[in-house]
């Protein structure tokens, strides 16, 4: 196949933008191809957490599993403040405002948007069982926004169509990027194919998650009995939470060898 001038220079041009265009996350240590800062993600998920908030029944805070996904999430939210602070990177997590909800769904589901705004859905709560379990489950999707995976997703996405942003564009003015903002976080199901985490990503997910459930005094051994429960009700539909996660041995597998590190981490609550 023939390639005209144009066009190498356009491969060129991506080559490069990819390139410059990675950094290093400071937690996992991995290079991130970052063409979207965290402000423009996180102005763009506040506006579709509203909406999502307005368009679902929300579990009212005095509710029992609504004080305890709340309760769950600000000790998740304490323990990465806290990491993040020993490791002298608290400045990257400017902007989080945490914010914890139940939503009324028989999804089995749960997730993390940038800026820290978290829900749960009523549908897990029988698959986790015990607040441990919740506390693994928003640990791992926690993970998800603070490790900038989201933002990983969207960005391979904008350089495979060939939508350059530098500096701070107004993501939001442009059909293009909105939709591949949806495509990666798809808080509301109206997107027909939500962007796939990579094993990486969920591996990473899986590797803090443990250590920030065990921080805020939740026992990380709890994951895996919690995720061969999740594994049992696969079927031929699987849930949402497990619609992109690596194959169920394999994570069992990774778990038990990652949990020695994460016990080490783990302080029991009095």
């Amino acid at each position: 196949m023939k390639i005209t001038l144009n066009k190498f220079l356009l491969i060129i041009l991506i080559g490069l933008i990819a390139v410059c265009s990675c950094k290093r996350n400071p937690i996992t240590g991995r290079k991130q191809l970052t063409l979207v800062s965290e402000k423009e993600v996180q102005s763009m998920a506040l506006t579709e957490y509203n909406h999502f908030l307005t368009a679902n029944q929300v579990v009212p805070i005095n509710n029992n599993d609504a004080e305890m996904v709340k309760r769950v999430g600000t000790r998740i939210a304490a323990a990465i403040k806290q990491y993040y602070q020993d490791q002298g990177l608290a400045s990257a997590l400017e902007g989080y405002n945490w914010e914890f909800n139940l939503v009324q769904s028989k999804e089995v589901n749960a997730w993390c948007m940038p800026g820290g705004k978290v829900v749960v859905y009523t549908g897990l709560l029988p698959l986790t069982q015990n607040e441990t379990a919740l506390a693994i489950v928003l640990g791992h999707e926690i993970t998800h926004a603070v490790a900038g995976h989201g933002r990983e997703r969207m960005s391979q996405q904008l350089l495979a169509q060939g939508i350059q942003v530098a500096g701070d564009v107004a993501l939001g003015s442009n059909p293009g990027t909105v939709s591949i903002f949806n495509a990666a976080y798809a808080p509301t199901a109206q997107v027909a194919v939500l962007l796939p985490y990579s094993r990486k990503h969920e591996y990473e997910a899986d590797h803090y998650g443990l250590i920030f459930a065990a921080m805020a005094g939740y026992d990380p051994r709890e994951a895996i009995p919690f995720w061969q429960r999740m594994a049992a009700m696969g079927g031929n539909k699987p849930p949402i939470l497990l619609s992109d996660h690596p194959a169920d041995a394999d994570r069992i597998a990774k778990l038990q060898e990652l949990m020695p590190e994460a016990l080490k981490y783990y302080k029991p609550m009095n």
